[in-house]
């Protein structure tokens, strides 16, 4: 990329909207009620070439119009919609990548008044399940019904999207359609479906293209009174996550997990998701570049070259623990002392760390998770959720400083009474969920170097805003932001 490219990119930077999330609604429907009605902005149509009748009236009623083309027909698209478009959407999967950076920078060079946008749309529809699925040698397995209730969860894919196409926030988008696990087909997605899907997209600080039911863009279009009582739940969400959010907050992680290929499907890092292990995505070259101070574990799924060997050993010796796996080769801590913990796992030490080897991929990710939260240790964990088996939650700090935001998406879609344990002294706490004014205060009580509190019912989604002891909190080490 060149310098006026690189000028370019950070200009969009730069010029985003300063919040927490933007709800595009992918719309098909020839009637479309005025914008000011909806409470949405950003519209989205599928790219054909008779479409500039549909933009223009969509502008009339006051919306901001994108529209969703595949990689190969984004010029013609911009030629010939460039006058009435706020922007174009390109759906870019994993096999594209290479000559989406090449076309990306000049695309925006091209058409300067056009804003282009990266979408992801392999997202999961998020919802809660019992059964799981899992990849093994690159097929995926679907398991028997686990004993505790399974979530989708599209966290991982945000975190990947992050590293991938860092000039923006990512954008992901997912479809309602397919067989439900009993096989039957699904029904129209209900109020608190819709509201899930945006509330999980706002807590994790990401853009989501909203599809709509087709029969519930008809009624709205027709002023049905349920149709519409169904979407004001819905937008009093999107309201909750579109309002400016802080710029210098950014998600927090002490787990990096180092890949080579951004995998989206990868169930390793959906499982660390599930079970409220912050991490951050690198591949092989940000080692050698990103600060690592704020890491504790990282874990390698990269072949290693020999400059990330270098890396991997520096890190380890200052105390870090590095988990390489499916690790096959000779590396310089092998000569270094060694224990065999079993069969396809050996821990060799390396000054205060040490690099743990796993000799086979992942099979089983939800034990592995489990074994990166129990290397952690009790006192680097940065949350704990109780009686939450179907909540994420998503700390948020200043660049190396603690937590000031947790985030929480319940998948449930039923209120629960979740207790929270956070790292870091916290002298008060704030409590707020779309359904009710900020903010309700929350109870901390301070136990060593962490805070715990209770959310007595965290419905679909809620934000706890943390003020921090100053006297308690000095010296207690800050995070790696994401």
């Amino acid at each position: 990329m060149n310098v006026s490219d690189r000028i370019l990119v950070w200009f969009f930077v730069l010029v985003a909207t300063p919040a927490w999330s933007e709800v595009f609604l992918h719309w098909k429907n020839a009637a479309l009620p005025p914008a000011k009605e909806l409470g949405l902005n950003e519209l989205v149509f599928s790219w054909n070439d008779s479409l500039s009748p549909q933009v223009e009236a969509a502008r009339r009623l006051g919306y901001r119009v994108y529209v969703e083309v595949p990689l190969h027909r984004a010029s013609s698209a911009a030629e010939t919609g460039a006058a009435g478009l706020e922007g174009i959407i390109l759906i870019a999967r994993q096999s594209e990548t290479a000559e989406l950076e090449k076309s990306l920078p000049k695309l925006r060079l091209d058409y300067p008044k056009l804003r282009f946008l990266v979408l992801n749309p392999d997202g999961k529809l998020p919802q809660m399940r019992g059964n799981l699925i899992i990849k093994r040698d690159s097929v995926l397995e679907v398991s028997s019904p686990t004993a505790q209730p399974w979530i989708d969860t599209n966290l991982a894919l945000v975190r990947i999207e992050r590293r991938s196409h860092p000039e923006q926030l990512p954008l992901y988008t997912f479809s309602w359609g397919g067989p439900s696990d009993s096989g039957q087909q699904q029904l129209a997605p209900t109020a608190e479906d819709y509201s899930l899907a945006v509330a999980e997209a706002g807590a994790f600080h990401a853009d989501l293209i909203l599809e709509l039911d087709e029969r519930l863009q008809k009624a709205l279009s027709e002023h049905d009174p349920e149709a519409w009582t169904l979407w004001k739940h819905v937008r009093t969400y999107a309201s909750f996550y579109a309002h400016p959010g802080e710029q210098e907050l950014e998600a927090a992680a002490n787990v990096a997990v180092v890949v080579d290929d951004l995998d989206t499907s990868d169930e390793a890092m959906n499982l660390l998701a599930r079970h409220n292990i912050p991490f951050k995505v690198l591949k092989p070259a940000n080692l050698k570049s990103e600060h690592l101070e704020g890491f504790d574990v990282l874990v390698v799924f990269a072949k290693p070259d020999r400059e990330t060997c270098e890396r991997i050993a520096e890190v380890a010796t200052h105390g870090k623990t590095v988990v390489l796996v499916d690790a096959h080769g000779s590396y310089p801590w092998q000569k270094g002392n060694s224990v065999r913990l079993n069969e396809h796992a050996v821990s060799y030490a390396l000054g205060s760390g040490k690099v743990l080897e796993l000799s086979e991929p992942v099979v089983d990710p939800e034990t592995f998770a489990q074994d990166i939260r129990r290397l952690l240790g009790t006192q680097s964990v940065l949350i704990n959720v109780w009686n939450g088996l179907t909540t994420i939650a998503v700390p948020y700090s200043e660049r190396g400083g603690t937590v000031k935001v947790l985030e929480f998406v319940n998948y449930a879609e039923e209120p629960f009474r979740v207790q929270v344990q956070v790292k870091g002294s916290f002298a008060s706490m704030r409590y707020e969920t779309p359904e009710h004014e900020c903010c309700e205060p929350l109870v901390p009580v301070k136990h060593n170097s962490f805070t715990e509190f209770v959310i007595p019912d965290l419905w679909i989604a809620g934000r706890v805003y943390l003020e921090v002891d100053q006297a308690n909190n000095a010296g207690a080490g800050g995070v790696s932001p994401h």
